[in-house]
């Protein structure tokens, strides 16, 4: 059974950086890809980025604007989600999220493995 654990969530002031981070375990983490959403508080989820299982390959939401930075350790089994200039609309719930087949993909929808998420909070 594939478990995702989220970590590094937290407070931070407007302009600050965090960096998330998932563990994943039950499979080979190699061969997923791997991706990070967001909920806000009466929001619908969205999709945020994505890596590709080899790293080779991201997709960002037009509204990262270059701020964030997916990455992967496929040795560890962690993907990363580095947050930089953080604003308020940033803040939500972060969930990592990975595919139950194999190959490349920025559908939203074929993301269907979920963690528990992690909370971030900016401040203004």
């Amino acid at each position: 059974q594939v478990q995702l654990v989220e970590s590094g969530g937290g407070l931070v002031q407007a302009g600050g950086s965090l960096r998330l981070a998932c563990a994943a375990s039950g499979r080979t983490f190699t061969l997923y890809a791997m991706a990070w959403f967001r909920q806000a508080p009466g929001k619908e989820r969205e999709f945020v980025a994505a890596i590709s299982s080899s790293g080779g390959l991201t997709y960002y939401t037009d509204s990262i604007n270059g701020r964030f930075t997916i990455s992967r350790d496929n040795a560890g089994n962690r993907v990363y989600l580095q947050m930089n200039s953080l604003k308020p609309e940033d803040a939500g719930v972060y969930y990592c999220a990975t595919t139950r087949g194999t190959g490349w993909t920025i559908d939203s929808y074929a993301f269907t493995i979920w963690g528990q998420g992690t909370q971030v909070t900016v401040s203004s």
